[in-house]
């Protein structure tokens, strides 16, 4: 059991290792995003989706660690989480203790990166609708006829807008 309990601490201490890097990641993401670097942004989108994949493995890893530590129990695999393993270690306090510094650390890891996710999209979504701002804007400048410029006679001096407009390939 010993020996289980190691490897689940050190499952999450590499969760929150692969958490920590996301939290990094994203905040040069809100730089990036600022500065409408769109390589960089593809780059850093790269190493969050390879972190993520990480983080999938570290998750299967931490199920079957708490599978076998149920059966080393007699409880039901499906039932067991790393709070009921807490409650469970009441006899000892030193893993209790130890699993439980991890357990917050990656709760807290958790909020802080939620709520740099939540300021990113606020940020993308900004600059999408600029950018659909922008193209509308284009748009209409290429399909109207004349300006609306009036001369010191108040009459319309009807100047033509060039079509040197952006042309989108479809």
């Amino acid at each position: 059991m010993a020996s289980l309990m190691e490897d689940l601490i050190n499952v999450l201490n590499k969760e929150e290792e692969q958490y920590q890097g996301l939290i990094e990641l994203g905040k040069k993401k809100r730089e990036v995003v600022i500065r409408a670097d769109i390589k960089t942004l593809d780059e850093i989108t790269a190493t969050e989706q390879e972190t993520a994949s990480n983080l999938q493995n570290l998750a299967k890893k931490r199920a079957r660690v708490l599978n076998d530590m149920a059966t080393v129990l007699g409880r039901n695999p499906g039932e067991v989480t790393i709070t009921k393993m807490i409650s469970y270690l009441e006899e000892q306090p030193v893993e209790q203790k130890q699993l439980m510094e991890v357990k917050e650390r990656l709760l807290q890891t958790g909020k802080e990166m939620a709520a740099i996710n939540e300021q990113n999209e606020i940020l993308l979504n900004q600059a999408l609708e600029m950018v659909e701002f922008d193209l509308t804007l284009l748009k209409s400048m290429r399909q109207a006829p004349e300006t609306a410029n009036y001369n010191k006679n108040a009459c319309n001096t009807g100047d033509l807008l060039g079509s040197s407009g952006f042309d989108a390939k479809q």
